[in-house]
């Protein structure tokens, strides 16, 4: 089920809608709706392929698969992916410092995924501790960068993705195949969520230009 980020409500496109008829009723312009469209299908796409990448990476370190180093260098991607759509709003240094920060996200949840698979509890414990550090400098990095992006919001939402996340190696992992699903479900629908909160920060944020 789909859920409008906050502050917002659904419009339902009727017969005979135009572009131009629908900027006019909500007082805004076609070139802002087709921008707002483009950046808020990039934003669910990231999210989505994040989300998708991190799943195959668990199973082929998981599974032992000979994709594995193919796996995690598409995963990496994402980071880079990521970089590059926020250097178009928040310039260079800010697009690498995202990199910097995402790279490391899956890099930790490698880390911590290989540890579980090799029943190494210390070195788990402690790669689960920086994931976690991880996620408070990237929800502090979000609410530095944007008004609008609430740091204890991206907290919870980072803490609940972390969760999930290790639910679904978890499952995975003691052969609860059909659980892990279910849970993944959960995290892209989660995930979704994430890139319709950023997209109203950035929305709010760059309202000349969206």
């Amino acid at each position: 089920m789909f859920h409008c980020p906050r502050e917002t409500y659904p419009y339902t496109i009727q017969t005979g809608d135009t572009l131009w008829m629908i900027a006019r009723r909500f007082n805004t312009t076609v070139q802002s709706i087709r921008a707002e469209q483009e950046l808020s299908e990039q934003l669910r796409l990231l999210w989505e392929q994040h989300v998708y990448w991190t799943r195959f990476t668990i199973l082929s370190i998981l599974f032992g698969l000979p994709d594995e180093e193919a796996v995690v260098n598409r995963l990496l991607r994402n980071a880079k992916d990521f970089a590059t759509l926020f250097r178009q709003y928040y310039g260079q240094d800010v697009g690498a410092e995202f990199e910097e920060l995402l790279t490391a996200h899956f890099t930790i949840a490698a880390e911590l995924v290989k540890a579980v698979k090799a029943g190494e509890t210390a070195t788990a414990t402690n790669a689960d501790k920086r994931w976690y550090e991880n996620a408070n400098q990237i929800a502090d990095f979000l609410s530095g960068i944007n008004p609008y992006w609430s740091a204890q919001e991206w907290k919870n939402m980072l803490y609940d993705h972390l969760a999930l996340t290790k639910k679904e190696t978890e499952s995975i992992l003691k052969g609860n195949y059909e659980e892990s699903i279910n849970v993944f479900d959960e995290i892209e629908r989660q995930a979704l969520m994430m890139a319709d909160t950023m997209m109203q920060g950035m929305r709010k944020q760059f309202s000349q230009y969206l």
